[in-house]
């Protein structure tokens, strides 16, 4: 009867083992929902991302304002007939 206990003390430390440490066991678990959500927080950023590239090829396929709002900004054009003033702030 010793050597059945003894049997079924082994089998259940070992099965301990394997469910805490082993390969696939809580820690490996642990690790990858970790990676998981870390994934899941990149793929929303760039879900985002995504999302403004796609409202602005929108705005750039159904009018000219977003052409002539980019121009303006990035190129600096100024229209026909328009003043531009620059204002530069004061260093200190």
């Amino acid at each position: 009867m010793r050597v059945f206990a003894l049997t079924l003390l082994l089998i259940l430390g070992w099965l301990q083992y394997e469910l805490w440490l082993g390969k696939n066991g809580v820690a490996d678990y642990q690790a990858v929902s970790a990676e998981i959500d870390v994934q899941h927080q990149v793929n929303a950023s760039l879900q985002s991302r995504n999302n403004e590239m796609f409202a602005e090829i929108d705005d750039l396929r159904q009018g000219l304002d977003a052409i002539e709002e980019r121009a303006r900004h990035e190129l600096g054009m100024v229209k026909e007939g328009e003043t531009f003033y620059r204002i530069i702030g004061e260093d200190n």
